[in-house]
C-alpha cells in the first residue's frame, strides 16, 4: 500500500520551503523504496527553490543521502531489503553508448523511478535529480542505491551521494592527481574542500587552497591543504605559482564555476597541466580567451560530472578508506538538523557559515 511520509517541498519558485505529507507509491518493476536516515544539505537543492534548474514545481528536496532498503520491486537482484545503501543520481544504464564504450560513468541514459511521488491531492512531484531525499521515505530506481558497509554513519555516508563525491572525483577521476603532483583548489566550500581531501589522498605533494573566506581556508588547511590563499589579498594566479616553484600547479581545480575564477584556474597551471571545472555556471555566464593561449599552455581543460564517478565502484571503496581512518567524512559534516530546518540551513549555506548541514531522522 502507498506510504504518507512528512517531505520537504518547493512549492513554487523562490518561495519558502515547507514540511508536507507526501505519498510514496509502492515500488515497481525496477524500483525501490528507501528510508532515510540522512540527508545533506546541497546548493543544488537550494538552486531547485530558487528554479535555476527547471520550473517543474513543486519540487521534492533532498538527494545527497543514506538510508536503509524497506522494499523492492519486481526484477531488482543488485539490492535488497534491510541492505545499507547510499542514493545516486546516476544510475547507469549499461546500454547507451558511453556504457558500451567501457565509460559507464558518462552515462547518457540514467535511470530514475517510473512512478511519480505525489501531494495528498494527488499533485506529482519532481523528485529533485531523480531522489527527493527530504522525506522520511523516497521511491528511487534501485539502480540508484549503492549498497554500502552499514558500519558507517549515514550522516557520513549520504555526503557521498554528492558534493563530497563530486569533489573527490574532480580530483582522483577527472584530474588524475597522482603522488608528487601539485593541486590547486579554487573554492573551499564543501567541494573545493572535498577536492582537497581527494588530493591529499591520492599523494599530491602540494595542495594550494584558494578562497575569499578566511574561515574556509581554516577549514581547507585541516583537510589537507598545505597553502592557503586569500583572494582579497592580491593576484591568485601569481601566489599559487609561487608556491610552486613559479611554473604553477599540476592540476588546478575550480570549484566556484565563475568565467574570473576559470580564467585564474587556466592561468595558474602549469605547462601541459590540467584544469579540471566541477562547480556549476549559470546559463548566462561566457567565456573569452584568446585562443592562442590554449594552444600554447597545451595539457587538458576538463568538465567534471559528479566526480566521474560510478557509484558502484566508488562508493564502497570511499567507505571502506572512511572506516580506515584515511578520508575523515565526519569533518564535512557542520550541523545536523531535523526536518523542518532546511530553510534555516540554506541561509546558512548561502553565509558561507556551514560545510554541510545534514538533515536526521
Amino acid at each position: 500500500m502507498p506510504q504518507t511520509v512528512s517531505g520537504v517541498v518547493a512549492r513554487e519558485k523562490g518561495a519558502p520551503v515547507e514540511v508536507v505529507p507526501v505519498v510514496v507509491p509502492d515500488p515497481g518493476p525496477g524500483e525501490a523504496v528507501v528510508a532515510i536516515q540522512a540527508c545533506g544539505v546541497c546548493h543544488t537543492d537550494l538552486h531547485y527553490r530558487e528554479g535555476g534548474i527547471g520550473d517543474n514545481f513543486p519540487y521534492l528536496l533532498g538527494h545527497e543521502a543514506a538510508g536503509i532498503v524497506e522494499t523492492v520491486g519486481g526484477g531488482v537482484t543488485d539490492v535488497a531489503a534491510g541492505d545499507f545503501v547510499i542514493l545516486n543520481w546516476r544510475a547507469v544504464c549499461g546500454e547507451c553508448r558511453a556504457c558500451r564504450r567501457g565509460r559507464p560513468w558518462y552515462c547518457f541514459n540514467t535511470f530514475n523511478a517510473s512512478q511519480p511521488m505525489t501531494l495528498e491531492d494527488g499533485t506529482p512531484l519532481s523528485a529533485a535529480l531523480g531522489i527527493g531525499a527530504f522525506a522520511d521515505k523516497t521511491l528511487v530506481h534501485a539502480g540508484q542505491c549503492t549498497k554500502v558497509d552499514p558500519a558507517a554513519p549515514a550522516t557520513a555516508a549520504g555526503l557521498l551521494g554528492c558534493g563530497v563525491m563530486a569533489g573527490l572525483g574532480a580530483a582522483i577521476n577527472t584530474g588524475g592527481v597522482g603522488r608528487g603532483d601539485s593541486v590547486a583548489v579554487i573554492g573551499c566550500g564543501g567541494v573545493g574542500c572535498a577536492a582537497i581531501a581527494g588530493a591529499r589522498l591520492a599523494g599530491a605533494s602540494r595542495i594550494v587552497a584558494v578562497d575569499v573566506d578566511v574561515r574556509k581556508l581554516e577549514k581547507a588547511r585541516e583537510l589537507g591543504a598545505t597553502h592557503v590563499v586569500d583572494a582579497t589579498a592580491g593576484d591568485v594566479v601569481e601566489a599559487v605559482q609561487a608556491v610552486t616553484d613559479g611554473f604553477g600547479a599540476d592540476v588546478v581545480i575550480d570549484a566556484v564555476g565563475r568565467p574570473e575564477t576559470w580564467k585564474q584556474a587556466f592561468y595558474a597551471r602549469d605547462l601541459a597541466g590540467t584544469v579540471v571545472l566541477v562547480g556549476v555556471p549559470t546559463p548566462e555566464m561566457t567565456l573569452e580567451l584568446p585562443l592562442l593561449d590554449v594552444f600554447g599552455r597545451g595539457g587538458a581543460l576538463k568538465s567534471s560530472w559528479y566526480g566521474d564517478c560510478l557509484p558502484s565502484r566508488d562508493f564502497p571503496m570511499l567507505i571502506d578508506l572512511y572506516l580506515q581512518g584515511r578520508l575523515p567524512l565526519d569533518a564535512f559534516v557542520s550541523e545536523t538538523i531535523g526536518v523542518g530546518d532546511v530553510e534555516a540551513a540554506f541561509d546558512k549555506m548561502h553565509r558561507g557559515d556551514v560545510l554541510r548541514s545534514v538533515v536526521v531522522w
